[in-house]
């Protein structure tokens, strides 16, 4: 997805949050602004929103000295999705069509996104989502594709959300591997999260070799690279997986809630739409 004027004041905005959550002095987000700035009014047109954002965060990262400003809210997230599994788990249970079910709930936990720095409470989302009419509606094609392959590549979004995929994970019938970041990045899961999220029990799990947000390909390891090629289905989560890979091919399926005015314009969809699209 290409970069759209409205991610500039975005991008921006993540900085001085990020910054924030670090417990950054005046000065320290003075210095992320002045870099910041500089950043996006050199930054290439073609390059897509996540390209900018690694750049954006590693500049945090430089200035404030903290390797992960988004520790504690990834830890809380966690637990707070913890919190609920039992009762997801009991829908799934109780459910007509499991798989429908959590694939929806996998969606409701895409809400756990501190780019877009909404405020939401979990079980409401969960409510919504579970009767919301789907924006765009892939959900054929994405069976099909499941009764084909035979093995799954799941891309994780955030902590806390893996919880979520967990719970999606357990009603999919072949193996999966779930792939996360290989380094703090705002509050996308890493192998830390993931084993927090307990996905180790029904996935197999790897890095990116990447700590960018999204699935930037060319700054992913050989070995993930080569995972990625030779998957039949890839299942990939959320809206910076979404920036970067909406031109990868039909093989893959973004799983998301649409928060930003910017990919609902690039998906045609209005904000706060539910999406499952092939790519």
């Amino acid at each position: 997805m290409k970069t759209y004027l409205d991610c500039y004041p975005c991008l921006l905005r993540q900085a001085l949050d990020a910054a924030q959550m670090a417990g950054a002095d005046e000065r320290q987000r003075k210095a992320v602004l002045d870099h910041v700035l500089g950043l996006l009014r050199q930054v290439e047109p073609s390059s897509t929103p996540p390209e900018i954002g690694d750049q954006v965060h590693r500049i945090v990262r430089r200035e404030v000295g903290d390797g992960d400003p988004y520790r504690v809210v990834k830890e809380s997230s966690t637990g707070e999705a913890l919190a609920l599994y039992s009762e997801l788990k009991a829908l799934l249970v109780e459910a007509d069509d499991p798989l429908e079910v959590a694939i929806r709930l996998s969606i409701a936990g895409n809400i756990i996104d501190f780019g877009p720095a909404r405020e939401y409470d979990l079980w409401d989302v969960v409510e919504r989502v579970l009767v919301q009419p789907f924006a765009t509606d892939d959900r054929a094609a994405f069976r099909e594709a499941l009764a084909r392959a035979d093995q799954v590549l799941y891309l994780a979004d955030n902590a806390g959300e893996a919880v979520f995929d967990r719970l999606l994970i357990e009603i999919l019938d072949v193996p999966v591997v779930y792939a996360v970041k290989g380094g703090p990045i705002l509050n996308d899961a890493t192998v830390e999260d993931a084993l927090a999220a307990g996905v180790d029990h029904v996935a197999k799990i790897i890095s990116t070799g990447s700590d960018a947000p999204g699935t930037i390909l060319d700054l992913c390891s050989e070995k993930f690279h080569r995972l990625y090629e030779e998957a039949e289905l890839v299942i990939a989560k959320g809206q910076a997986n979404y920036e970067t890979l909406s031109e990868e091919g039909t093989k893959v399926f973004f799983l998301l809630q649409i928060k930003c005015p910017a990919i609902a314009r690039d998906v045609g969809v209005p904000v706060g739409s539910v999406v499952l699209k092939q790519g």
